[in-house]
């Protein structure tokens, strides 16, 4: 089991112990998590990290204030997402309501936003009318966004080697898998094995007609079926919605740093417990 000292949750036969850090910040190591994860972990435990943390120790930030918003960047914000998604196709597909109440209040930088989308990643997501191949708007400074992970797997491997323990280690994004006629699949760039990735806007359109699976495992350090990858990730995305400083979206951040979208610092990330990773225990 745990000592009872160590913060912990049940979740159904699982314990998940929090690793609780600072903001880990652009070009750190990830000894924050690692050396509490090898004090804390037993074979056979899972540590689920976020995909976040770990493309900002990688320093995959990009200034979204550097990029002028094209033709096709304008039309894609305001009337294709905004319009079209916002008061359209969304609620007749019955996307969340808090999608489509920010889908309809898009803010002006949205539009270069969709620039940086399309020239790293093309149109195929860019059509996507939110959380665009994975670009996490809500956990970076000023007017940075952090892309995906560079080899989430090879990032999960050498977690894994650092802690020493026969343990399994995955990168998870928040980003829905889908499941149709037994068939996984994501619009997210990566996934592990198993879940068909790269599917951008017509993955996420078909997911509205699929059944939403959860999370999305991008790399883990073992060979893991997807639906005990997708269990796993799932638990740890459970516990991650009840914390009140979550930031799942970019609206969050007024509301959990008291500070307007853009005007994030590195020092109000870090004024706040981050929870980039959990480990998660079988119960016996």
């Amino acid at each position: 089991m745990i000592d009872e000292n160590i913060k912990h949750v049940i979740n159904g036969n699982y314990i998940v112990i929090p690793i609780e850090t600072g903001y880990i910040k652009p070009n750190e190591d990830l000894n924050s998590i690692i050396i509490p994860a090898r004090e804390l972990m037993e074979d056979g435990d899972y540590l689920v990290i976020a995909e976040t943390p770990i493309s900002v120790s990688q320093g995959r930030l990009i200034d979204e204030a550097q990029y002028t918003p094209s033709l096709t960047a304008k039309f894609l914000t305001t009337v294709w997402s905004k319009y079209i998604w916002g008061y359209i196709l969304g609620p007749l597909l019955g996307i969340k309501k808090r999608t489509i109440k920010n889908l309809r209040r898009l803010p002006e930088e949205t539009k270069a936003h969709k620039e940086v989308v399309l020239q790293l990643y093309g149109l195929k997501h860019a059509l996507k009318p939110a959380s665009e191949a994975g670009i996490d708007l809500s956990n970076a400074p000023g007017t940075c966004v952090s892309l995906l992970p560079e080899n989430p797997e090879k990032v999960a491997h050498d977690i894994k080697s650092e802690i020493g323990k026969e343990v399994c280690v995955m990168i998870i994004d928040t980003d829905a898998t889908y499941m149709k006629n037994g068939k996984y699949f994501t619009g997210l760039p990566i996934a592990i094995d198993g879940i068909e990735a790269d599917k951008g806007f017509f993955g996420y359109f078909k997911g509205q007609l699929s059944e939403n699976m959860g999370s999305t495992p991008l790399g883990c350090s073992e060979e893991i079926s997807v639906e005990k990858a997708l269990k796993i990730a799932n638990i740890a995305e459970d516990y991650q919605k009840s914390l009140s400083t979550e930031m799942k979206t970019i609206h969050s951040v007024k509301k959990v740093l008291g500070t307007s979208e853009t005007g994030v610092t590195i020092e109000a990330l870090d004024s706040i417990t981050h929870t980039p990773a959990v480990i998660i225990r079988k119960i016996n």
